[in-house]
């Protein structure tokens, strides 16, 4: 039996929707099963069905969500929905020069699914994009050492 896992991707320019892709692949190909939720249009009732959820936002403006992440954001916020059935991970991406708001996108959905009773997996990833290093490679592998502590004990189920 495979893992189920959902990807919610929260982008402005498609580096979060790249880094999705290029993470879900890897993910089929170790066994898994992870299907991509772009964030647009959705709201709390995504995580209803309990679960493990991959978080991979970028970070825009003054360490805001993306806009296509807004109203999910503000469904939790507002619903407060309780989401102890719920364990995810965190891919934040953003730009080291921007100090004070180096990856606040992914990490205000850190905070907020905390606070609302998930259970986070592992550290967040949190990418620079000024390192040099390909958001979605760097992804992709930590992805793979997500997963296999992760899921691995859904995997052999």
């Amino acid at each position: 039996m495979t893992a189920p896992l959902t990807i919610l991707v929260g982008t402005m320019t498609g580096t979060a929707e790249l880094v999705a892709q290029e993470v879900e692949t890897t993910l089929a190909d170790a066994g898994y099963a992870p299907s991509i939720v772009m964030m647009d249009g959705t709201d709390a009732s995504v995580f209803a069905p309990g679960g493990v959820f991959l978080v991979i936002s970028s970070t825009y403006g003054n360490g805001d969500v993306p806009d296509n992440a807004q109203a999910l954001f503000a469904s939790l916020e507002s619903e407060r929905p309780d989401l102890s059935n719920v364990t995810y991970g965190v891919v934040a991406l953003g730009d080291i020069t921007y100090k004070a708001t180096f990856c606040q996108g992914g990490l205000q959905f850190d905070r907020l699914l905390t606070e609302l009773g998930a259970q986070r997996a592992g550290d967040a990833l949190l990418h620079d994009a000024s390192s040099g290093l390909l958001a979605e490679d760097v992804a992709c592998e930590w992805a793979q050492e997500w997963a296999e502590k992760q899921l691995a004990p859904a995997k052999a189920a």
